[in-house]
């Protein structure tokens, strides 16, 4: 296929662990400025796959395009210019335990910006302030709660301007109102920054309010039984296990 104005591209891709694959015969596109959501039953292999999405992990088949980089066949270099541009938040936030809030944000920054220190605190406290943590920048992992850990691994993530950000399970163990607050933050990002958005989910409230788009991964067949609109997804009956999955929690 001749490159396109996607951001991210999978074609017939396959990923698991080793060569044994989870899923296969993958294929969809994503537009820049669009959150995507991977959706499906628990160990269906969301987090498998957008850490191939990602570039962090090799794919046992098809192509991979990230910002119009093949991932499959990109050299070491042209694989760490990509993922320069790109921003993670893994389940538990993995903030280091030991550092502030504002040190944790500083780590990527002073690894690949040549900037002063002075530059690099201010664009750290900025990055904090823009997910609403300005006064707990000098405080610990241990010492915030939840949801503010979670907003501070975005502010991480979005410590070099990624153009696409990979946000794992962020709403996972939060109460409704703090999900509610996360997913405000990330429609903000999109709608400030322009930035791309793709997110591991199964809290179906989180994935209407913030998904343009969703790919429901089947473990029964091994592949994505659906891509569209959640709101789509969710009147669309003709599928019902992907209608289930939509329409349980609004019935429960």
């Amino acid at each position: 296929m001749t490159a396109d104005s996607s951001i991210l591209r999978c074609n017939d891709l396959a990923v698991g662990y080793g060569d044994k694959p989870v899923m296969s015969h993958l294929s969809f596109t994503l537009e820049p400025g669009k959150i995507l959501a991977i959706v499906g039953p628990s160990g269906c292999g969301k987090s498998t796959l957008m850490r191939v999405l990602g570039g962090l992990d090799q794919p046992i088949e098809g192509e991979c395009f990230l910002l119009q980089q093949n991932l499959v066949t990109a050299t070491a270099r042209e694989k760490e210019e990509t993922l320069k541009q790109t921003g993670f938040l893994f389940q538990g936030s993995a903030l280091f335990s030991s550092l502030t809030l504002r040190e944790n944000v500083e780590m990527p920054m002073r690894e690949f910006l040549k900037v002063s220190p002075a530059q690099i605190r201010q664009l750290a406290e900025y990055k904090l302030a823009l997910v609403g943590l300005a006064d707990a920048m000098d405080k610990l992992p241990s010492e915030i709660s939840g949801g503010m850990a979670k907003r501070a691994g975005i502010a991480r993530a979005m410590a070099l301007d990624p153009e696409i950000i990979f946000l794992d399970e962020p709403s996972a163990g939060l109460d409704p109102i703090t999900s509610a607050r996360l997913d405000e933050l990330i429609l903000k990002l999109r709608e400030s920054f322009g930035t791309t958005i793709v997110l591991v989910s199964h809290e179906v409230p989180s994935i209407l309010r913030t998904a343009d788009f969703c790919v429901y991964l089947d473990p029964d067949t091994g592949t994505m039984s659906a891509y569209g609109p959640p709101k789509t997804l969710l009147q669309d009956q003709s599928n019902r296990k992907v209608h289930d999955f939509f329409f349980r929690p609004t019935i429960s």
